[in-house]
């Protein structure tokens, strides 16, 4: 039976490679597939879909980062500060481009500030 702070990790991982991993799979494969063309539709339901997910995984990666932190003892962590408030600055990013979607440059600031949340996470993981 795995230990709770694996099962932590793992919902925390899964959660991170949903998030970071759909917003790749958006930029590679459905907006380079969908552009272009005169029904933006379908591209607004992918997108409506995966934002309702993200905030799903957002939340199961504050739950399960929170309960690691506590684990770790790592709540004193200077990362950990930078890693929180660039998770707050993802979530309004979310938030608002939920409200805005026609405003692009809202995805590429939660893309890149979701690769530097990752590149932290793995700091605080060694």
């Amino acid at each position: 039976m795995p230990a709770v702070d694996d099962v932590w990790l793992y919902l925390h991982l899964l959660a991170m490679a949903y998030f970071v991993g759909g917003q790749i799979f958006l930029v590679a494969a459905v907006v380079p597939a969908l552009r272009g063309s005169a029904d933006r539709e379908p591209l607004r339901a992918i997108a409506r879909r995966f934002g309702q997910g993200s905030l799903v995984a957002l939340g199961v990666l504050v739950v399960s980062g929170s309960a690691m932190a506590s684990s770790k003892e790592l709540w004193g962590s200077t990362t950990l500060h930078v890693k929180l408030a660039l998770v707050a600055a993802a979530i309004a990013l979310v938030l608002i481009h939920a409200r805005r979607p026609q405003q692009h440059a809202y995805e590429g600031a939660i893309f890149l500030v979701s690769l530097v949340i990752v590149a932290l996470g793995l700091s605080l993981a060694t």
